[in-house]
């Protein structure tokens, strides 16, 4: 699988120029806030479901 560290990084990216919480995010995809939390700081990005997330949330918000 490929690295996810660059989405994530943009997903941060993104979160911080639209004012937009991990904890919304957490809310809005029915995910622990501290799964959250450890998928986007780098914790656990290298995971299944890390990288599912991080799709999804690429996707959703149409982030490039």
């Amino acid at each position: 699988m490929p690295d996810a560290n660059v989405g994530r990084e943009k997903v941060l990216r993104y979160l911080e120029e639209n004012n937009i919480q991990k904890i919304d995010l957490a809310v809005l995809y029915g995910i622990p806030k501290q799964d959250i939390g450890n998928y986007l700081e780098g914790k656990l990005v290298d995971t299944p479901k890390a990288k599912q997330l991080l799709v999804k949330i690429i996707a959703d918000f149409k982030i490039r």
